[in-house]
């Protein structure tokens, strides 16, 4: 049986979708097709069923699933201590993170990463913040700079990097939102707002408005920050966003920042690890590096 095979089939088991698991194991989706239909040979049955709209796993395909990730991981584990203890650690890591993260968090992070495991390959996804806990906990990723939700998944260790504020922003121009503002008292319940599709800036939008009790008049629903910042500067409306991207925008001059009561809870953003996954040399070799980042006093 066939070991790329095998990683293969797990990570679309965990992902059950052909084009993410492609991306994610850098392979072109006929290739991974051939290694399922490989495998499926190999064991005799049907390991997947799939159709145009959905991938799920059949009762050998679950069996299967279960021995191979047990399987890999002694075989990783086993590999490891084969190795001689002076040799260079080596391997690939997959990190998800946003353009803004890649900015302002990753550089110093990884500068000491690459000199301390100059072998060691990182494949760097940038997207949406908001999808960072959910491709840690299908295993689309190995690690993720994301935002830590008010309630961390039992699976997810997190390492606090920063702590960033979140903010209203209005654009500069004359628009409906700044006509809207101008007035006293304001009518939140008219100005237009763009929200996050979906993460915690979501939740935390959705709570300022209800505390308020306002049925707030919804423009676009966004997803990541820098789209929102961009559409807030056109003077579609205005918007929840954290500060390190407003710092980091190209378009930080064409928006202004509003005074809004109550105070709005921060973020607190750092890396997040499986802690199933915290015994893998690679992932406790970054995990040390992202601790020493958290507190640069220690050694």
């Amino acid at each position: 049986m066939d070991l790329r095979n095998l990683e293969l089939f797990v990570h679309l088991s965990q992902s059950l979708h052909f084009g993410r698991t492609a991306d994610a194991m850098a392979v072109s989706p006929s290739t991974l097709s051939r290694a399922i239909q490989r495998l499926e040979q190999e064991v005799g049955c049907e390991l997947l069923m799939r159709d145009n709209r959905s991938v799920t796993l059949t009762p050998a395909g679950l069996q299967l699933q279960q021995f191979a990730d047990g399987w890999l991981r002694e075989w990783q584990h086993m590999r490891d201590q084969l190795k001689h203890n002076d040799s260079p650690l080596q391997g690939r890591l997959r990190l998800f993170c946003s353009v803004t993260a890649s900015y302002f968090l990753l550089p110093d992070i990884l500068a000491r990463f690459r000199t301390r495991y100059p072998q060691l390959e990182l494949r760097l996804e940038t997207g949406d913040p908001a999808l960072a806990i959910d491709k840690m906990l299908s295993e689309e990723s190995d690690l993720a700079i994301a935002a830590r939700p008010d309630a961390l998944p039992a699976k997810l260790e997190f390492i606090r990097l920063q702590t960033v504020p979140l903010v209203f922003i209005a654009p500069r121009i004359p628009c409906l939102a700044n006509e809207l503002l101008q007035q006293e008292p304001a009518d939140w319940s008219r100005i237009p707002v763009i929200l996050p599709d979906q993460g915690v800036a979501r939740k935390r939008t959705n709570q300022w408005f209800r505390n308020k009790a306002i049925s707030p008049h919804v423009y676009a629903e966004v997803a990541g920050n820098e789209a929102i910042v961009g559409m807030v500067a056109l003077g579609c409306g205005v918007a929840l966003v954290p500060t390190a991207v407003i710092r980091h925008s190209p378009m930080a001059d064409k928006i202004r920042q509003l005074d809004v009561t109550p105070d709005l809870k921060p973020f607190e953003v750092g890396v997040c690890l499986l802690k199933k996954r915290l015994d893998d040399p690679l992932i406790r070799a970054f995990r040390q590096i992202a601790l020493q980042q958290a507190n640069p006093e220690s050694p």
